[in-house]
């Protein structure tokens, strides 16, 4: 039997790979954030001068987004646990990140992540020997997109554009999808 991707939507962002990105098309204040390879949630903490915490705003099932069931290599139709969050520094929003986990990843080690309360995921994902990185890709998200509209409804002031990335993990050889768009008040890249 023969996977079927969800509908596709025009309303997704263009994500391409970093070698396919014109690099002159990005704000060099959110390159650095973008291309680091380390763990998001320490370099914000890192970055964060004040109070840091993980504010959960939607955890349950729900379905993907067309280029997520794409990269997730799902069937039209299939659900997976949806968990959207925002890394917050002194209550300010730095960072909104959406994590896809297919029903079927949620197996032996990975069932943890169903319990992350207020955890971030980047500790769990960077701790665990048995995690590993697989493709990241790169996408200006605007007002029309629907990733935009979920990152940005806690902002006083819409942006005219985001910039964010999606990185495709494996925890014991089972995938997991993470967004992670920067937010307006991210601090500026400081060269990194």
């Amino acid at each position: 039997m023969q996977k079927q991707a969800p509908e596709k939507s025009v309303l997704e962002p263009n994500w391409s790979s970093w070698k396919r990105l014109r690099f002159s098309s990005v704000p060099k204040d959110v390159l650095g954030w973008l291309r680091d390879e380390g763990s998001l949630t320490r370099r914000v903490i890192q970055a964060c001068a004040g109070d840091f915490r993980v504010r959960v705003l939607h955890q349950g099932w729900g379905a993907p987004l067309y280029s997520e069931g794409q990269v997730l290599r799902l069937r039209r139709g299939e659900i997976t646990l949806v968990r959207e969050v925002e890394l917050l520094c002194d209550e300010t929003p730095w960072v909104f990140a959406r994590t896809l986990i297919p029903a079927t990843s949620l197996r032996g080690p990975a069932r943890r992540l169903t319990l992350l309360g207020d955890k971030p995921l980047g500790a769990v994902l960077f701790s665990d020997p048995h995690v590993h990185r697989g493709i990241t890709q790169v996408a200006r998200l605007q007002p029309r997109h629907p990733l935009f509209a979920a990152a940005t409804p806690h902002l006083s002031r819409l942006p005219v554009e985001l910039w964010g990335r999606r990185t495709l993990f494996y925890i014991a050889g089972r995938p997991l999808l993470v967004n992670e768009i920067f937010l307006p008040d991210i601090p500026r890249d400081e060269g990194r």
